[in-house]
């Protein structure tokens, strides 16, 4: 929940000055009041414009909700789903999550998937339980067209605090994903899965250099023009 009009236009704009003219794939996923903002700024550019939420329901009474068939009416390409601080202040369920991939899916957004454990489901040794549960039930709901996700491993306990997965640790668990995807979907290779977790300009060659890390799902470090614009870089080799 970050950024103004003037601030917006400022990062955007210094952003598209600063890419290369080719190279990875780039969304920005903004605040639902600056979609329409965004979208203008990002028009006939190579970056994509991206939602950080989406409603499970269609319509009705769900005041403050934004549907897909709202978020594809300004050309939303892509949308967080179960993030793990929806999941932790908004108490989604994986159930709640896999609806949401399922209802961005029928308006051709792309969602954006992400799973994560938190520390103490680390320390416990929990990871692998709870990724896998997590990816589990988007699957059985979306198993007939899987492929068209994005998948985001976004451990909690490195969200915003500064620590970083290592390369190994992250590898590890993309490797454990792509396996359950794979067990799932003939055209497993045709689903990116990005890490986010304090990802920035420093770690980000590292990370993306593992086998199974496909990019990046940036936070703080998208706030910044030069920052982003490195990662970038580094995910265009």
């Amino acid at each position: 929940m970050n950024g103004s009009l003037a601030a917006n236009h400022d990062l955007v704009h210094s952003v598209m000055q600063g890419l290369p003219s080719q190279g990875c794939d780039i969304a920005m996923c903004v605040p639902m009041p600056y979609l329409s903002q965004v979208q203008q700024l990002i028009a006939n550019s190579r970056i994509a414009l991206g939602a950080q939420d989406v409603s499970a329901h269609e319509q009705g009474a769900y005041t403050g909700e934004s549907s897909g068939a709202m978020l594809r009416e300004l050309h939303v390409r892509y949308a967080l789903v179960g993030h793990s601080e929806r999941r932790q202040y908004h108490a989604e369920t994986d159930a709640v999550v896999a609806t949401k991939a399922q209802r961005a899916l029928a308006f051709g957004i792309t969602p954006i998937v992400c799973v994560g454990e938190t520390l103490q489901q680390r320390e416990e040794h929990h990871t692998e339980e709870v990724v896998k549960r997590q990816l589990a039930a988007v699957i059985q709901v979306n198993g007939h067209c899987i492929s068209e996700i994005v998948v985001a491993y976004e451990p909690v306990w490195a969200i915003g605090t500064g620590k970083t997965a290592t390369p190994e640790q992250a590898q590890t668990v993309h490797a454990l994903l792509r396996a359950q995807l794979k067990a799932a979907s003939s055209s497993v290779d045709r689903i990116k899965i990005l890490y986010g977790g304090s990802i920035n300009a420093s770690n980000a060659q590292q990370l993306l250099d593992q086998a199974d890390i496909d990019g990046g799902l940036i936070g703080g470090a998208s706030l910044k023009a030069a920052d982003f614009l490195s990662i970038i870089q580094a995910a265009s080799r």
